[in-house]
């Protein structure tokens, strides 16, 4: 079968980061073959500063049901992963597919970063990730079926912003002990990292 002819009919993605950018579209992506979706983003800005004065998942789940998709929109921090497994459970009865894409990027230089923007990168883009696939992994098991992705960067190669760097190079870690402990259950669950 072609990757453009996938389908995910019946299926619920729970989609994080997918008010803007790459989870965006992926969000769009997934619904316009079938998927229900949880579109997650708090709205905050890339830096993880400030709070929201407009709601960008409520714009993507908008756009999905204007296209005949069913989504639902969640405003959590990927580092609740257990409030945003619930909600996926609450409003679609099942979670299959996972695409953990959300994240911040903090602009300073080695010589600039501060522990405290540190722990924010770490604590959105990495330990985000854990608290999400820990929260999810128990029903992935129990049902022994779904599909994860997470997104990396080519920044972990070097691009000034270590906090970064670092969170990105966490989550390919992540993602393949996952895929690990899935094989060696026999499990038909995959981890990808994109």
């Amino acid at each position: 079968m072609r990757t453009d002819e996938l389908r995910y009919d019946g299926q619920v993605a729970l989609v994080t980061g997918a008010g803007r950018g790459l989870g965006r579209e992926h969000a769009l992506l997934l619904a316009s073959r079938g998927c229900k979706v949880i579109v997650n983003d708090p709205g905050i800005a890339y830096d993880g500063s400030g709070h929201a004065t407009r709601k960008v998942a409520d714009e993507v789940v908008d756009e999905i049901i204007d296209h005949g998709g069913e989504a639902i929109a969640n405003y959590d921090s990927v580092e609740d992963g257990d409030v945003l497994v619930r909600a996926a459970l609450d409003a679609f009865g099942r979670i299959d597919i996972v695409l953990n894409n959300a994240g911040i990027v903090t602009p300073e230089t080695w010589s600039e970063l501060t522990l405290e923007s540190w722990r924010k990168t770490i604590d959105i883009n990495l330990t985000g990730v854990f608290s999400v696939m820990k929260a999810v992994w128990p029903i992935l098991v129990a049902q022994q079926y779904g599909r994860c992705v997470v997104t990396a960067s080519p920044a972990i190669y070097g691009a000034g912003v270590a906090a970064y760097a670092a969170s990105k190079a966490g989550v390919i870690g992540i993602a393949n002990s996952l895929q690990f402990e899935a094989k060696k259950l026999k499990l038909d669950i995959k981890c990808n990292i994109i």
